[in-house]
């Protein structure tokens, strides 16, 4: 749930708004896909709390910035790993390639 209180968050299905909380802040956030609004803002207050719990700060636009700047190491980690992941995959991939085709030459040749 992506609200820090009890209170449930409310879904306006007839135009995809969504109510929740971040940091016992609300929000009324619009998108396409309100399970996945929900998924986003508990993501963000999880990464909140977790700071606020790290720092011992209460300025809330401090712990914003500190848990954006979490979220942003986390997804540049994350975009690293796959690159360097799609550059061994292509590697091996033309690796594989040029195998197969000295296979199908010398095939050619016998053949």
């Amino acid at each position: 749930m992506a609200t820090a209180t009890k209170q449930q968050p409310t879904k306006d299905p007839a135009n995809s708004a969504v109510r929740v909380e971040i940091f016992d802040q609300a929000y009324n956030l619009r998108g396409s896909d309100s399970e996945y609004i929900l998924k986003l803002a508990e993501y963000v207050d999880t990464k909140m709390r977790a700071v606020s719990e790290q720092t011992h700060t209460v300025d809330t636009s401090r712990l914003a910035v500190l848990a954006a700047l979490n979220i942003a190491d986390e997804y540049h980690l994350l975009k690293r790993n796959c690159d360097v992941g799609s550059t061994e995959y292509l590697r091996r991939a033309q690796h594989l390639s040029n195998a197969l085709d000295e296979v199908l030459e010398e095939k050619r040749k016998a053949g």
